[in-house]
């Protein structure tokens, strides 16, 4: 096979392997609900939560379950816009956007405190670092203790200043939706007890 023939195979081949990378690793994966199904899918955000956890000491559990429960690992998520007169698509409630639905003045706040002014909300390694940033700085603020799920997450969807103030009391979905995290959370926990020394040794693998 001359030898210009071959090299074209071998360009392509990258391109290909390229290209497969970037939509493996954007794409939701096939079992949200399983913590073990999800790192095997997709090593590398074990990698990424595991060391995000590692350094804020967020439970890989709570920052799984806080991604699920966020934006379902939608890269692209966002608030359904409103509509006026029930029909012309308006206005979106918040500026929440990627795989932690973080809004624009706290992220701008995160990149801040943490010296990360390239950090991108779709960006998977970038949104579990943001969770366990605010997971430490939720134990700072409020005195939550790290693997406390339920009120982590009342935290998380309130913000420091509401939950201070019990706003929580008067909100039923803060609680129907911490409380979903919570079991989530669980299950999740009890799912990475079966795996989570296996992913341990993987520690070379990088696909």
């Amino acid at each position: 096979m001359p030898k210009k023939i071959l090299n074209n195979i071998k360009i392509k081949f990258l391109y290909f392997l390229i290209f497969s990378l970037i939509v493996s690793c954007s794409s939701i994966p096939k079992s949200t609900k399983n913590a073990c199904s999800i790192f095997s899918e997709r090593y590398l955000w074990y990698k990424y939560v595991k060391n995000s956890s590692e350094k804020y000491g967020a439970p890989v559990h709570i920052i799984l379950a806080f991604v699920n429960k966020e934006s379902g690992f939608d890269r692209y998520a966002r608030p359904e816009r409103t509509k006026l007169f029930k029909i012309i698509p308006y206005k979106r409630p918040s500026s929440s956007l990627g795989y932690s639905q973080a809004v624009k003045k706290t992220w701008e706040q995160y990149k801040k405190e943490t010296n990360s002014p390239l950090a991108l909300r779709t960006r998977f390694k970038d949104s579990v670092y943001f969770i366990s940033w605010f997971v430490s700085k939720t134990n700072k603020i409020n005195k939550i203790p790290l693997n406390d799920s339920y009120r982590q997450y009342l935290n998380y969807y309130l913000g420091w200043g509401n939950y201070a103030k019990k706003v929580y009391k008067t909100d039923k979905n803060a609680i129907i939706f911490a409380k979903s995290v919570q079991k989530q959370s669980s299950i999740y926990r009890k799912q990475l007890k079966e795996c989570q020394k296996n992913l341990d040794r993987k520690k070379y693998i990088i696909f």
